[in-house]
């Protein structure tokens, strides 16, 4: 194979930062898929199937390229989940209150799916991810400052850990990237089954990190550069 063209099926700019720190050149598509429609599998499941469906969207009317470029499209898909309840965007201000009341100073698990489709008719490779977080006890006036920030509009769970003012998260278990939207350890084995190889930089991985530990890390450090 000549070289390797990727997309990315998703509109968030946080995965397209990290999506960056790869080293790959990639193209946005936006998938115009209902997000919704697998809610009533588990949040595991809804959040694999979402990818899924994302992913295939774009690559199914894509065609085969002609040449021996490769064209691989990466979608994912991330939910909050707290007693195994799905907790999505708030669609408001007053939703994403509610959200943050009822995680504070609690533990919940945030679950990111991650489907990669060789666009004609090639492989297609899936895995879910999962990180188990605990919330600190913040106050009531921390969270209406937050929800004033606008910030968690867009976030499953109606937060973002890296929004340093707010820091909501006093703990976790599992990879800090998957939290934040797209596990880059875990998109690296992805397409390492699809024999694509690395151009992660060690350092700048480590760095996307925040100092976090990452389970994933030791079984990816032999591809770093």
């Amino acid at each position: 194979m000549n070289d390797t063209r990727f997309i990315l099926a998703s509109q968030s700019p946080r995965r397209r930062q990290l999506l960056a720190l790869l080293g790959y050149p990639f193209e946005i598509i936006v998938p115009g898929v209902d997000e919704d429609l697998h809610l009533d599998a588990g949040p595991a499941s809804y959040v694999l199937r979402t990818a899924q469906q994302k992913a295939e969207a774009v690559a199914q009317p894509l065609p085969a390229p002609r040449d021996a470029t490769r064209l691989i499209v990466i979608a994912a898909d991330t939910t909050v989940a707290l007693d195994e309840a799905i907790l999505g965007k708030p669609a408001d201000d007053a939703e994403a209150r509610q959200m943050l009341l009822a995680l504070r100073g609690r533990t919940h698990d945030v679950h990111t799916g991650l489907c990669l489709v060789e666009a004609g008719g090639g492989r297609e490779v899936t895995a879910v991810y999962s990180t188990v977080v605990t919330m600190r006890d913040y106050s009531a006036a921390e969270i209406d400052a937050y929800v004033a920030s606008g910030d968690p509009l867009d976030k499953a769970g109606a937060y973002a850990i890296q929004y340093a003012s707010f820091s909501p998260v006093a703990a976790l278990d599992g990879c800090y990237l998957n939290v934040v939207g797209l596990s880059l350890c875990g998109l690296i084995l992805l397409l390492r089954d699809l024999g694509v190889p690395c151009r992660a930089s060690r350092a700048a991985l480590l760095a996307a990190h925040d100092g976090y530990p990452c389970p994933l890390f030791d079984g990816i450090q032999a591809d770093l550069q």
